[in-house]
C-alpha cells in the first residue's frame, strides 16, 4: 500500500470514528412530551421480527350528507376544529352537475341544481352526530335559514383554525385563509377573523399572503404552537423529481409549498417543501396539522391524485384519488417511508370517481381512546357525504413486532418525569419488556432486562412498575432518581405494537 492510500484510509478511519462518536453522544431532550411512533425521531437500532408499520383507520359511519339545496354534488374543502367545548366544521357548499355521471345515477335521484359557491358550517358536541344550525346570517334564495356563513370572496376554499397564540385578541380568535376560484379574475388569499367561529370579517382589505400560490384549494393554515408561529402549506405546480409512479411522467405535478409568519400578516417567501427520498406523486390537498396530543410533530394527509386514471366509465373528468400520510419534526423536511394508501376508496362504486376521498383537515379526539378523520366520498354523485374514520388513539403507526419477537434501542435522551406511560396492544402471547440502559448501553441498576415487568394487553395508558428489587425501584416513583439523566430504552417485544410512549 502507498504511503498516499495509507493515509486516506487512515483518514477515512479517523472521520468515521469521529461520525460514530458524534452520533453516540447525540441526546435527545424529550422532557414529558408524548412520542408517538410515526418515524424513527428515538429508534437508534431495531433487530428482529420488528418494523414501524402504518395503521389503517376504521369506518365511523357517515358523519354529514352534502344534501341542502346550497350544498351538493361538488361540495368539498373541509376543516374541522374542535375548542370552546364543541366540534367545528367548516366546508364550500356548491354543486355542479355537469361532474355526473349519468350512467350510475340510480333512477329517481336528482342533482341539485347549480350555484355559486357558499361556506357553511355544521357543529356537533361530541365529533360523531353533527348538526346544521340556522344562523340566520347570509340570504340564499330568498331565504336566510340556513347555516352559510359566508359568501364573500374565498368562498372557493376557507380553511379555519382556533388561534392558540396568546397574543390574539379574544375578537380574533378563530382564523381562515380564504382563497377565491381560480379561474376567476380576482386571485388573492385573504386573511379571515371570528371571534366565535360562526361571525366573520376580513383581517384587512388587502390580502395576507402577496406571493400567491400557482394554484388553488386545499390550502391549510395554523398556529403553530410548539415553534411560536403562523404556518401556511399552499397548493403549487413543480417538475418531478423522478417519476410518480412509474407508469409515466409527467411535466408538472401538484405539490405543496411552505411559508410562514410571525403575526399572521407578513409572510416568508413560498418553498418546496422535501420529501426526501419518498415519491413524488400529485398531492391535490395536504391536510396538514399539527398533532393536538403531541404538536411538535406535523401530521400530512395530502389526497393523493392520479390524473391519467379512469375507473367510471362516462365520467366528464379524468382521475382517481386516496390519501396517504406523512409527518415532519420541522415543518419542511417530511417524512414518506409509507408510500401506500392510508385511505383507500373501496368497494364502493361512487368513491372512484374524480377527486374523491379527500381527507378533511383537523385530527379530533373522538373519545378516551380513539381519534377521528373526516374523508369526502361520492364526490359528483348525489349522495356525497363525509365519512368519520376512526384510529385509537395516536394510532397512525406502530412499531410493531411479529411473534419471532424483535428488540429496538432508543437514541440516548433525557427525560422529566418519575413514571414511563406506554400506548401498546399485544396478542394474549405477546409481550414488551424494558431495560433502561446508560448512554453507552449498560443496564442501570435495578433496570436489567431481567427485572423488568412483562407488559401485556391492550391500554392507551399504561403506567410500567418496575417492583422486583431496591427500594428506589419500588417506591411508587422508580424513574425519579434518573430524570433528567441520558438513558436509553432497550424495548423487547413479542406479537406487540407500541403506539406511543412518555414520561410523566
Amino acid at each position: 500500500m502507498t504511503r498516499s492510500s495509507l493515509f486516506a484510509v487512515l483518514l477515512f478511519a479517523t472521520q468515521a470514528l469521529s461520525a460514530g462518536s458524534r452520533h453516540e453522544t447525540r441526546t435527545l431532550d424529550i422532557g414529558d412530551r408524548l412520542e408517538p411512533m410515526v418515524d424513527d425521531y428515538l429508534i437508534e437500532s431495531m433487530t428482529g421480527d420488528v418494523r414501524l408499520e402504518l395503521q389503517t383507520p376504521a369506518s365511523g359511519g357517515k358523519a354529514l350528507d352534502f344534501d341542502q339545496p346550497w350544498e351538493g354534488t361538488t361540495s368539498s374543502y373541509v376543516s374541522v376544529v374542535h375548542g370552546d367545548g364543541l366540534y367545528r366544521m367548516y366546508y364550500r357548499g356548491h354543486s355542479d352537475p355537469s361532474y355526473a355521471v349519468p350512467s350510475l345515477l340510480e333512477p329517481g335521484e336528482a342533482m341539485i341544481p347549480e350555484h355559486p359557491e357558499v361556506i357553511c358550517y355544521a357543529e356537533s358536541r361530541d365529533g360523531r352526530i353533527w348538526t346544521k344550525p340556522s344562523l340566520g346570517l347570509v340570504e340564499f334564495n330568498g331565504s336566510k335559514e340556513n347555516n352559510i356563513i359566508w359568501d364573500g370572496f374565498g368562498n372557493h376554499n376557507f380553511m379555519v383554525f382556533l388561534d392558540t397564540n396568546p397574543k390574539t385578541p379574544p375578537e380574533e380568535r378563530y382564523k381562515a385563509l380564504a382563497s377565491g376560484h381560480p379561474n376567476r379574475p380576482l386571485k388573492r388569499m385573504a386573511g379571515m377573523v371570528s371571534p366565535d367561529g360562526v361571525h366573520w370579517k376580513p383581517i384587512r382589505e388587502e390580502p395576507i399572503l402577496t406571493q400567491p400560490p400557482t394554484d388553488w384549494g386545499g390550502d391549510e393554515i395554523f398556529w403553530d404552537a410548539f415553534r411560536n408561529r403562523y404556518v401556511a402549506y399552499l397548493r403549487v405546480w413543480y417538475p418531478p423529481r423522478h417519476g410518480s409512479t412509474g407508469e409515466r411522467r409527467l411535466p408538472t405535478i401538484r405539490a405543496i409549498g411552505l411559508a410562514t409568519s410571525s403575526d399572521f400578516l407578513n409572510w416568508s417567501e413560498l418553498e418546496d417543501i422535501d420529501l426526501g427520498e419518498g415519491p413524488r406523486d400529485h398531492f391535490y390537498t395536504n391536510g396538514i396539522t399539527p398533532y393536538f396530543r403531541a404538536p411538535q410533530i406535523f401530521l400530512g394527509f395530502p389526497k393523493r391524485f392520479v390524473p391519467w386514471r379512469t375507473r367510471l366509465a362516462g365520467s366528464p373528468t379524468n382521475g382517481v384519488s386516496d390519501t396517504v400520510f406523512m409527518t415532519s419534526r420541522d415543518g419542511l423536511n417530511w417524512d414518506r417511508r409509507f408510500p401506500q394508501a392510508f385511505v383507500r376508496p373501496g368497494r364502493e362504486k361512487r368513491n372512484w370517481g374524480n377527486r374523491n376521498n379527500m381527507t378533511a383537515t383537523g385530527v379530533v379526539s373522538t373519545g378516551h381512546d380513539e381519534i377521528s378523520l373526516y374523508v369526502l366520498r361520492h364526490y359528483m354523485f348525489p349522495t356525497i357525504h363525509l365519512e368519520r374514520m376512526v384510529l385509537r388513539t395516536d394510532g397512525f403507526v406502530s412499531l410493531n413486532a411479529g411473534y419471532r419477537g424483535g428488540e429496538v434501542v432508543t437514541k440516548p435522551l433525557t427525560f422529566k418525569g418519575s413514571n414511563l406511560v406506554l400506548n401498546f396492544a399485544t396478542s394474549a402471547a405477546g409481550s414488551i419488556q424494558i431495560e433502561i440502559q446508560d448512554e453507552a448501553g449498560r443496564a442501570l441498576p435495578a433496570f436489567a432486562l431481567a427485572e423488568s415487568p412483562i407488559v401485556w394487553g391492550d391500554e392507551i395508558e399504561h403506567t410500567v412498575r418496575w417492583e422486583r428489587s431496591h427500594s428506589y425501584a419500588t417506591s411508587g416513583e422508580p424513574l425519579k432518581r434518573i430524570s433528567g439523566q441520558p438513558v436509553r430504552l432497550r424495548l423487547v417485544m413479542k406479537d406487540a405494537d407500541l403506539f406511543s410512549l412518555r414520561f410523566r
